[in-house]
């Protein structure tokens, strides 16, 4: 069962799950992704559509544990593509295979129906766009499933140029529609549904500088609860709010460019978040470039979040001082805990020449309760180690 990105019925990773800890939807992370702030733009230039196609393979391999216990891993190859139609059109996709094995958190291990599980999901993700003279408008279509779950997402987003191409407008809405089906039968053809709006500007400060601030909402109806999970019961709503920012900035002297980003979100559930990151580009001789970065995340617990304990009667999970009876809206997963997060990336990439290019990616992701910003962390919750490598080979023409 991005990102992004929670929260469903598994915990399995979708792409890159140590980056979507707090809870969005299909349709957020297609408008996001669309979306995303490129990198600097010279001014008076808007977006070109794109002279050449391109075509390439990317696999990421993912592995996270905790003391004693490991975790989920999984191996996701993925085919990426971008081909130009008719001088104004491109389409461009990825689709992806993840195959994954594990056991889920601590706590759960020795009770979940998912407690040791085999899976494979495979996703698309497509969109088609139209360069326009002062902007541009895309669709997109991204599909994934798996043997107990599904989910479909619609996108349309779009770009509006000032007259002097320094500022840009950016807005998206999306939708996105789930079916849950899982393989203990505690539930059967559970829907949830979500609509997503974005609306964003881009600015060109100096030839140097570009910022980016975007606002968005997704607003989710239906099965948030986990069916593998004892003790999960969840409101039926969930409503977010994110407000983003990025800062490119480019250093001629060096050849670099620093990226800065901050998100904060808040949802209906009571968590809130926010994520602070910074990658710098440095580009050498003979087509090398080498990106460190490096995010941080906190978040705080789900007003119906309680800390799981080992009760000598019961064994565990059970939730500590909770009478279950009594609180109909109940959560140990540990991803609406209180908690903050580290991770540290590191890809090294290649021109190999005029037409093939290649680059590796490394990342090690730490999450603790103690790391918690603006408050306290959940204190049951058990630390999380996370690794992955990515390596990609793309073709131009």
């Amino acid at each position: 069962m991005a990102a992004t990105e929670h929260p469903v019925a598994v915990e399995k990773p979708r792409s890159n799950p140590a980056l979507t800890r707090d809870p969005v939807s299909t349709g957020a992370l297609v408008l996001s992704a669309a979306l995303a702030l490129p990198g600097l733009l010279p001014a008076a230039s808007a977006e070109p559509a794109p002279a050449g196609g391109m075509i390439g393979l990317r696999n990421l391999s993912y592995r996270e544990s905790q003391p004693g216990l490991e975790r989920v891993g999984s191996n996701s190859p993925s085919l990426v593509f971008l081909v130009p139609l008719a001088g104004e059109w491109a389409l461009s996709g990825d689709l992806v295979t993840d195959n994954v094995s594990g056991a889920s958190p601590r706590y759960h291990t020795a009770i979940s129906g998912a407690s040791q599980m085999k899976d494979r999901r495979n996703a698309a993700d497509l969109q088609l766009k139209r360069y326009l003279e002062d902007g541009s408008v895309s669709v997109g279509l991204a599909r994934s499933n798996e043997n107990d779950y599904a989910s479909t997402a619609l996108s349309l987003q779009g770009t509006v140029d000032s007259k002097d191409r320094n500022t840009t407008l950016l807005w998206g809405l999306g939708g996105a529609s789930d079916t849950i089906n899982p393989v203990n039968l505690a539930v059967r053809n559970e829907q949830r549904h979500s609509i997503d709006a974005m609306l964003g500007v881009a600015q060109v400060l100096t030839p140097a500088d570009l910022v980016q601030f975007s606002l968005g909402y997704n607003r989710g109806r239906g099965y948030f609860s986990d069916p593998y999970k004892i003790f999960d019961n969840r409101p039926r709503r969930l409503n977010q709010t994110a407000l983003s920012a990025k800062w490119n900035h480019h250093f001629d002297a060096a050849d670099g460019t620093s990226r800065f980003s901050y998100r904060y979100a808040t949802n209906s559930d009571g968590v809130r978040s926010h994520t602070l990151g910074e990658e710098y580009v440095q580009a050498f001789g003979e087509g090398w470039s080498v990106t460190p970065a490096l995010r941080y995340y906190s978040q705080s617990a789900a007003r119906f979040y309680v800390d799981p304990i080992y009760d000598p009667l019961f064994g565990a999970p059970f939730p500590a001082g909770v009478a279950i009876f009594q609180h109909p809206l109940l959560t140990m997963d540990q991803r609406l805990s209180a908690f903050g997060a580290l991770t540290l990336e590191a890809k090294l990439a290649r021109q190999l020449s005029a037409q093939w290019s290649a680059d590796l990616k490394l990342a090690r992701y730490e999450q603790r309760s103690a790391w918690r910003w603006f408050g306290r962390g959940s204190p049951g919750l058990a630390p999380l180690t996370a690794h992955w490598l990515e390596i990609g080979l793309y073709r131009r023409w």
